[in-house]
């Protein structure tokens, strides 16, 4: 459980030690939100997930991603029974799997933040780690709340699937990557519809790449 209420600190500072040690190497990563508008997402292979599969059902869910060459990304989840790291295709094929089979309710968006900017934009009090009557759910981790551009939290930007609104993108509806796979014709449009960057699919439906 500590884990999972930490789990946007550690992606956070996931990027700040890639900033710090290899700076190279931060344009290349990236902070991946998942949600929807009704916060029900449902991610197989997880720790606190049920049955053979491992499914759970987020409000909301976040993961650091690494492109460490051509048609080559790996996925760093906290809370993934996968390991760790994970290629971006298995993690995906394993982890979501296809919208079709899913409830519109169900459906996956995804949030797309360079690493830069998650450093520079995002912040939380750690509210979501307090009870109703205030008291911690788990001790706190020993180092300040993270405080950016003279904000305490930001986390709701961030879950918020609302086109317009927040940082990174654009929004991807999972479903669109299988589309994209066979048709290059609604890729497009689904690329002229972007209204913050353009949407690139190259070689596989798994690898996105974003225009800065």
């Amino acid at each position: 459980m500590l884990l999972r209420i930490m789990l946007l600190e550690n992606v956070w500072k996931l990027c700040e030690q890639v900033k710090k040690n290899n700076p190279s190497e931060l344009p290349k990563c990236y902070s991946v939100f998942v949600s929807n508008t009704g916060r029900t997402v449902p991610l197989w292979r997880q720790k606190a997930g049920r049955g053979d599969d491992k499914v759970v059902i987020w409000d909301y869910h976040v993961f650091f991603m690494h492109c460490v060459g051509p048609n080559r990304c790996l996925v760093y989840d906290l809370d993934t029974t996968l390991p760790f790291p994970t290629y971006f295709h298995k993690y995906v094929t394993e982890t979501f799997r296809s919208d079709l089979a899913l409830r519109p309710e169900h459906h996956r968006v995804f949030r797309v933040i360079p690493a830069e900017e998650y450093l520079a934009e995002f912040a939380s009090d750690r509210r979501h780690m307090r009870r109703p009557d205030n008291t911690w759910i788990k001790p706190p981790p020993p180092y300040p709340p993270i405080a950016t551009n003279g904000t305490s939290h930001s986390l709701d930007d961030f879950i918020c699937m609302t086109p317009g609104k927040g940082p990174g993108g654009p929004f991807i509806v999972f479903h669109n990557l299988f589309i994209c796979s066979t048709n290059h014709q609604i890729c497009n449009k689904i690329r002229r519809l972007s209204k913050i960057r353009k949407i690139y699919i190259i070689r596989s439906i798994y690898m996105i790449f974003f225009d800065s």
